[in-house]
């Protein structure tokens, strides 16, 4: 304030008290359009001007649309309407109540979740910008897919058990109960939003957390690719027993042997190139690393919630005649079931 007179004015700049501030409209033209690349992209971006990941430009000014985001909520609607039939078919028939079925029921609500996460996600990002509900969708989806591995390994030790010991494996409270309390952690406290630079490559996860969930993911594709193997040795030895019982050919026990190791094949790649991407990336990666690595990894995660109705639900047959039957709008009687062969894994 000069002595005896007015503070001095222009049109960019108030000043009040001997501080100047600068007015909306200057520093709207020093941060240039709103489609510049300094706003932050989703969860996945690195950090802005100031070094920090946390940054409430989004509540303030649109967002630019992120082509992978666009995937990601694409591939969530994929996963949400692929997986509703299946939880819908199963809840809604009587016959469907063998422990097989309730567990494929749970891998269906898993992915069902995680789909519906990733348009939440979506929608919280770029059409409703709110920090406390994308905390709440990234607590959803880490349960989601957390719920989704383990029920894929609860769905392995069934068919293990079914066919060395003739058990029936059918406890899944454990699992959701375990992935439910990962998915809160983010919430209650355990995330990088207070300090950006424990930040990991998906905010707002912290480095420990991600490391937490990477190692208990490779231990569950250890897990099932031991159990995997087991199986396939007992399908190749019922195989053979099942020849020289019936004096079938040679032959014969090569397909029934090769059709139940291709089956294992293709579970078990699936699997495992759906997921080892995601774990290994989210123990060696760093934020500061280009986000294309962390979509690169993420999106081959999330096709692994869409390849599994095709792989556990739609192959069965009991469920292949009920979806028949609804979409010729038939009312035909509960499907009679057929025990579980070596080959039908």
């Amino acid at each position: 304030r000069q002595s005896g007179g007015r503070a001095p004015r222009d049109s960019g700049q108030w000043v009040l008290r001997g501080c100047s501030c600068r007015s909306p409209s200057a520093i709207m033209m020093e941060k240039g359009p709103p489609n510049s690349s300094e706003g932050q992209q989703g969860w996945f971006s690195g950090r802005n001007g100031s070094g920090s990941f946390l940054d409430l430009e989004p509540v303030v000014r649109p967002l630019a649309l992120n082509p992978w985001d666009v995937l990601l909520c694409i591939s969530g609607t994929i996963i949400s309407c692929e997986n509703a039939i299946v939880v819908l078919v199963i809840f809604y028939s009587p016959a469907f109540r063998a422990p097989m079925f309730l567990l494929i029921g749970s891998l269906a609500t898993a992915d069902l979740l995680a789909g519906l996460g990733l348009i939440l996600h979506f929608a919280f990002v770029y059409l409703i910008p709110s920090e406390a509900l994308s905390l709440l969708t990234v607590a959803l989806l880490v349960t989601s897919f957390t719920a989704s591995v383990s029920s894929l390994l609860t769905i392995t030790i069934d068919r293990y058990l079914s066919l060395c010991h003739a058990l029936t494996y059918c406890s899944d409270g454990g699992t959701w109960g375990a992935s439910l309390s990962q998915g809160m952690l983010p919430v209650l406290g355990w995330n990088c939003l207070q300090e950006p630079s424990s930040c990991s490559i998906v905010k707002p996860l912290t480095r420990s957390h991600l490391s937490l969930l990477s190692v208990s993911l490779l231990a569950v594709l250890a897990a099932m690719f031991q159990l995997y193997l087991h199986i396939c040795r007992v399908v190749c030895r019922h195989a053979q027993q099942i020849a020289v019982q019936r004096h079938f050919l040679g032959s014969s026990q090569d397909v029934s042997s090769r059709k139940g190791i291709a089956t294992l094949a293709v579970i078990l790649g699936t699997l495992v190139s759906c997921w080892l991407p995601l774990a290994v990336y989210g123990l060696l990666g760093d934020p500061s690393d280009p986000v294309f690595y962390t979509y690169a990894t993420l999106l081959p995660a999330t096709s692994s919630s869409v390849l599994n109705p095709v792989i556990y639900a739609f192959r069965n047959q009991e469920l292949q005649r009920v979806l028949w039957a609804v979409c010729c709008g038939c009312c035909s009687s509960a499907p009679p079931f057929r025990s579980r062969s070596p080959s039908d894994v």
